[in-house]
């Protein structure tokens, strides 16, 4: 099972999102991260636990995903 931590976390984009909980898909049985945005509209997101952990390189970036910032 993932290890990613309930709390807040902060994509390498700049948004920051609350993680929900782990789900798992009904057919696949893939993890997915349940999150929600903390601006707009707030809006419920679903993403591969595989996906979350990654390390990002993009436009001079090095770094993860998405940074823990806490509960």
């Amino acid at each position: 099972m993932a290890t990613v931590k309930p709390g807040r976390y902060r994509h390498f984009k700049g948004g920051e999102y609350e993680v929900v909980g782990i789900a798992r898909h009904s057919e696949t049985l893939e993890e997915l991260i349940v999150y929600r945005a903390l601006y707009g509209e707030r809006g419920l997101w679903v993403r591969p636990a595989a996906m979350w952990d990654e390390l990002v390189e993009r436009d001079g970036y090095h770094g993860p995903r998405f940074a823990y910032l806490g509960k």
